[in-house]
């Protein structure tokens, strides 16, 4: 079967440091595939380093007007040619052979979107490090168990695959974007998918003032009620239901120290969420807020 065109989309702001090392990890597995690499961002420092790929070249720089991720998104949808749009970020980079893992699972015409696996390249050693390890690869076993199950999944907006045909926008003020694709093509009756040896490489905060901003955008995001009756696989009541991953994952004393201070740190989370997102309805320019630690 032949391999149908691609999009990949890198959003990024202010990664010239990082982008670089994300284009590269795209370009390393395309070879005789049809391809246009579009990488959005809305600062110079950023799209200087995608042209110096050339104008010749599959890579393309597009100036967005700094409005969010979701409107670079929505500008990105219009210029993609791709059958297939791969969505990954300028600070994250993809394992080798990630792009055929993504492709074989959209071989079912039933699937309409793929999530790819994040990895955390934080150190295990550090309270947040720690964390982001706990948290990735809970979330690695349930997915795996509802997407063998064919049940929804929230696909992860550091790499996933979909049909173009399926989305061509999403709301401007939208924190969880992936989350809110995931939803939509479930809608339309397709198949959320989940490849975890599609993996991609991804730096967590180390402030727990970082963790609290990346998790009301990411978690805070999935309560956002932008279709009525949507499918949700993060949420309170979720996370309350599956503690027994949770407890289950410490090896060591201070490990199960650290998992009950997570605990403690998420109950914190979600009344920030209740209270910020559900109750406040705040903007998402105040909601948004860049993380440097993750950089």
């Amino acid at each position: 079967m032949e391999i149908p065109k691609l999009s990949i989309i890198i959003t990024a702001r202010r990664e010239k440091q990082t982008i670089r090392r994300a284009i590269e990890a795209f370009l390393s597995q395309m070879m005789s595939l049809k391809y246009e690499l579009l990488v959005v961002s809305p600062d110079q420092g950023t799209l200087k380093m995608a042209r110096q790929y050339g104008k010749d070249s599959h890579v393309k720089a597009v100036e967005d007007a700094d409005r969010g991720k979701p409107s670079a998104l929505n500008q990105a949808f219009k210029l993609a040619r791709g059958v297939i749009v791969i969505l990954s970020d300028g600070d994250v980079f993809i394992e080798q052979n990630a792009i055929g893992e993504l492709l074989e699972l959209l071989k079912d015409e039933k699937v309409g979107i793929v999530s790819g696996r994040p990895v955390s390249l934080n150190s295990k050693n550090t309270i947040l490090g720690y964390w982001s390890h706990l948290l990735t690869d809970v979330a690695d076993k349930i997915r795996k168990e509802r997407a063998d199950r064919g049940k929804f999944i929230d696909c992860s907006g550091y790499l996933l695959a979909l049909r173009r045909k399926l989305v061509d926008r999403v709301p401007p003020r939208a924190l969880a974007e992936d989350a809110l694709i995931s939803q939509l093509v479930w809608q339309r009756g397709f198949l959320t998918a989940y490849a975890p040896e599609a993996k991609v490489f991804v730096k967590y905060p180390t402030h727990y003032r970082d963790w609290l901003r990346q998790k009301i955008r990411s978690a805070g995001g999935t309560q956002q009620v932008f279709w009525k009756d949507v499918p949700k696989m993060r949420s309170f009541n979720q996370e309350v239901r599956n503690i027994w991953r949770v407890f289950s994952y410490p090896k060591t004393a201070k490990e199960f120290f650290w998992t009950i201070l997570l605990l403690l740190a998420r109950i914190d989370l979600w009344l920030r969420i209740l209270l910020r997102v559900k109750i406040q309805k705040e903007s998402r320019r105040k909601l948004w807020v860049r993380v440097e630690s993750t950089k």
